[in-house]
């Protein structure tokens, strides 16, 4: 637009007037002027590129201010003259400005070269055969007057190839660049063009000089557009794109010098045809090496794939698809051993310390398992957290042996970000005994990781009864669902009676199973498999809201002789869940239950390791729930939990109570729980209570609540008229 407005007022002065020709030369010189100061604003990095353009364009117009006094006022038009060494001398500094802005790009595009040189090889033989020859085969000229003619075409030549290099290139391209492509573009056609036309018209020049003019304003648009630095230092080209257009010109510049060769006048003249014929040779030579290039990144590309395709990215280990494959071959060769490691709490170290703590976690243990595994293992990193061992030609005693050492993988903690992180794994092995396939192989190995992890072990290799044991969880699940949706399950009462009065204040809510095909089903069956298909929060939210209808409508039926609270034991699931303590507060309020009468039994794995089961806990506290520890003594830190735990009932494990008639420390251990209770002002119950004589000697050592068949066993309707059975 600039340079529309620039060649407006040109042409609307008198043609050779002073002050057209000063206006002309004055946009080249502000052309220059503002290149500088680009530099300067935009802070060039290569401002040596941007000076040599400013030359450039400054000597091109104080040319036409020289051609302008040659004409005007001395009224001469010698040829050449000084004008016609400015002229030329403005090629050279846009040329090497050129090279350097190219020089000065990131990364090397072989392609783009080669596209360039194909595109101005074509356009350098048509500038042959219609200009440079007639110019230089010339009879009317002088000698001088030829090279200086030939000079102009020349160079333009060479302007050509740095042109077509600038803007032929992948991931090269900005806006400045391109202002630089048309404003060497249109410098390069005006010049063509006015040799062409003074070589077979009578012309004056004066109808290209908005080209010039153009020209010189694209150029500074170029340096004081933001995307100059862009232009200076461009993209790696990590592939070389060659779009439909780049094909086309390549294509098109390719077939030229044939096509030359139809016209009559080029095809009767000999040197023509010489220089036609070398620069087909050379063009062919160019498409060749473009093509070998193309091949070569190509195969570059595929090797590329390859590895992708076969490898981990993060640990350089091989992946599950090349593992899978290698041990598909193993087991056509032989009885290979698989050993399979899964890291635990992965997840809460990327949680905790991001996954760049946790990708480091990661790098480092896969190079323990690495050297572990030793140099003729194939190791493998199957997902996020599990790593795999390939023995192709080793016994189940090696495997077994390499299984033990690579527990130290996780053994000593990993340093990470000034952090000692330790985690847990659990390493299951497997053989291809009975097995051709390598994916039963592997679920082999994740079976026996899986028991290793469950029960703790060291390591675990597969036998026949995991899967018997885990297809009988797989069908009980699906049973368990079954029995929620028909409604299989019941919930049964056991009573908690409190001495000397022997009267039920309080009754445990259990569930129990009555299967229609197998009859009734232990909790000990169903519970786990419940925890770990996630059925046990649906079930236990049933089992809550049930037992808080019980109680409701016992206290409205039987008054004074109604227990004073249910205990309903809740999971680890239920309490991790988000709005749990919530839930609690919508089922009293459905039920009518006031808070106070309903105790919550947690047991201390469940909370353990805090966060939101012990924040669900104190959520329960604020609104009247009562806490229960069960099992007390039997966990990890028993004593350590009153002090994080919000408690108000402990229940001491039947395993206490079972020899507590007997002299010695286990009556001792038991009194000592009841002074820990007094002492923190917490309710005592002891569980398992069966015979009179147990009940007699923990009343005796202070224990007022107590629960067990000898007092009732669980049931739907409990008689609380009773106060005390014989087991």
């Amino acid at each position: 637009m600039g340079g529309a407005l620039a060649a407006v007022p040109y042409y609307l002065m008198p043609a050779d007037s002073a002050l057209a020709n000063i206006g002309y030369s004055a946009v080249g010189l502000l052309a220059g002027l503002a290149i500088l100061v680009a530099v300067r604003w935009n802070r060039s990095p290569r401002p040596a590129a941007w000076i040599l353009f400013a030359a450039g364009i400054s000597l091109s117009a104080v040319g036409d201010l020289v051609w302008w006094y040659l004409e005007s006022v001395r009224h001469e038009e010698p040829y050449p003259s000084v004008a016609d060494v400015l002229y030329l001398g403005a090629y050279p500094p846009l040329i090497a400005g050129l090279f350097l802005l190219l020089r000065g790009r990131r990364g090397r595009d072989t392609g783009g070269l080669l596209d360039a040189s194909i595109a101005a090889l074509g356009l350098s033989l048509v500038l042959w055969v219609f200009v440079l020859h007639p110019v230089a085969a010339g009879e009317s000229a002088s000698l001088l007057e030829r090279m200086v003619s030939t000079a102009y075409p020349a160079l333009d030549v060479l302007l050509l190839v740095m042109v077509a290099r600038l803007l032929i290139g992948a991931r090269a391209r900005s806006a400045s660049s391109d202002l630089l492509g048309v404003a060497a573009g249109l410098l390069l056609v005006a010049d063509i063009a006015f040799s062409v036309l003074s070589q077979y018209f009578d012309y004056d020049g004066r109808g290209l000089d908005w080209a010039w003019l153009l020209a010189y304003v694209l150029w500074a648009a170029a340096a004081l557009h933001p995307s100059m630095a862009a232009a200076e230092t461009g993209d790696p080209p990590e592939v070389v794109r060659a779009g439909r257009g780049r094909l086309a010109v390549s294509a098109c510049c390719a077939v030229l010098p044939p096509t030359l060769l139809f016209i009559p006048a080029v095809g009767a003249d000999q040197v023509d045809r010489l220089v036609i014929a070398a620069g087909a040779i050379v063009l062919f030579a160019l498409g060749v090496t473009r093509m070998a290039g193309v091949m070569r990144q190509v195969h570059r590309q595929s090797a590329e794939l390859r590895r992708l395709a076969n490898q981990d990215d993060l640990t350089g280990l091989h992946n599950r698809r090349h593992f899978q494959r290698a041990l598909g071959d193993a087991l056509v060769a032989g009885r290979p051993q698989v050993i399979l490691l899964g890291v635990s709490d992965l997840g809460s170290i990327n949680d905790e310390l991001g996954y760049v703590a946790g990708d480091h976690v990661i790098v480092r243990i896969a190079e323990r398992v690495r050297t572990l595994a030793g140099a003729q293992a194939l190791v493998a990193r199957l997902s996020g957290d599990e790593f795999a061992v390939l023995l192709r030609d080793a016994t189940r005693a090696e495997a077994d042996a390499v299984a033990g050492r690579m527990i130290g993988v996780v053994h000593y903690p990993v340093h990470s970000n000034d952090y000692e992180v330790l985690v847990g794994a659990g390493i299951g092995v497997a053989d291809s005994d009975g097995a051709d396939d390598p994916v039963e192989v592997l679920r082999r190995a994740g079976v026996a990781m899986c028991v290793a992890r469950r029960t703790g072990e060291t390591y675990a290799r597969w036998t026949p009864a995991f899967d018997e044991r885990s297809s009988e969880q797989a069908r009980l699940g699906a049973q368990i669902r079954h029995g929620l949706d028909t409604g299989q399950f019941q919930v049964v009462y056991q009573p908690i009676v409190r001495l000397p009065e022997c009267r039920v204040v309080a009754v445990e809510a259990l569930v129990r199973w009555r299967h229609p095909q197998r009859g009734l089903i232990s909790p000990a069956l169903f519970i786990p498999v419940a925890e770990r298909n996630g059925l046990i929060v649906e079930l236990g939210a049933w089992i809550l809201e049930t037992a808080c209808e019980r109680l409701a409508r016992w206290t409205a039926e039987l008054g004074p002789l109604a227990p004073d609270r249910v205990s309903v034991n809740v999971s680890a699931r239920q309490l991790a869940r988000s709005g749990f303590a919530a839930s609690v507060a919508a089922v009293l309020a459905r039920t009518g239950l006031a808070p106070h009468q309903l105790t919550v039994e947690v047991t201390e794995t469940a909370v353990f390791e805090g966060g939101p089961a012990v924040a669900a806990l104190h959520g329960l506290r604020a609104l009247g729930v009562r806490i229960a520890l069960d099992d007390f003594g039997t966990g990890h830190s028993s004593l350590g939990l009153l002090q994080s735990v919000p408690v108000d009932v402990l229940k001491i494990d039947k395993s206490f109570v079972d020899r507590v008639t007997e002299a010695g420390r286990h009556a001792v251990i038991a009194e000592a729980m009841m002074q820990v209770t007094s002492g923190l002002g917490l309710d005592a119950v002891a569980e398992g209570v069966e015979t009179a004589e147990q009940a007699e000697v923990l009343h005796r050592l202070g224990y007022r609540l107590l629960q067990g068949y000898h007092f009732g066993r669980p049931a739907e309707e409990p008689d609380f008229t009773v106060r005390a059975v014989h087991a």
